[in-house]
């Protein structure tokens, strides 16, 4: 009976360790699973926050009456990419249309004067415009 109960004994045992191992098993699958989650989260938050810096802002300054009557003047600025001056230069483009449409009118552009080349400053575009009637 002793022999018996000794094999039970080591099959329990067997069996605990088993289930100790596989349990251990469990616990790092899930720990690889989460850390390789992180990882990929981690990467999408990088690649949503260098997209985000790439489009950048853009602001425009209220149309300004120059000195000569029925001419106009508009400035605005994008900061974040090679591409923010195409930024800048659309708002101010959009701003002297929209003004001039506002009235009944047309816009044209006199004169442009464009800074800022490298890829992270801030680009700005200055449109002097008039506006005239539509034909």
């Amino acid at each position: 009976m002793s022999n018996q109960g000794s094999d039970s004994l080591a099959e329990a045992c067997t069996t605990v360790r088993v289930c100790e191992a596989e349990g251990v098993a469990r616990v790092a699958s899930a720990a690889r699973k989460r850390a390789a989650l992180f990882l990929r989260v981690r990467g999408a938050v990088a690649v949503a926050l260098a997209c985000a810096s790439l489009v950048g802002c853009a602001s425009s300054t209220d149309v300004v009456a120059s000195d000569k009557p029925g001419s106009y003047t508009v400035a605005a600025s994008a900061t974040g990419g090679r591409m923010a001056w195409a930024r800048a230069h659309e708002l101010a483009m959009n701003e002297a249309r929209d003004y001039c449409d506002r009235r009944g009118m047309q816009s044209s552009v006199n004169r442009e004067t464009v800074s800022g080349v490298s890829a992270m400053t801030e680009h700005a575009s200055s449109v002097s415009f008039e506006c005239h009637p539509r034909f």
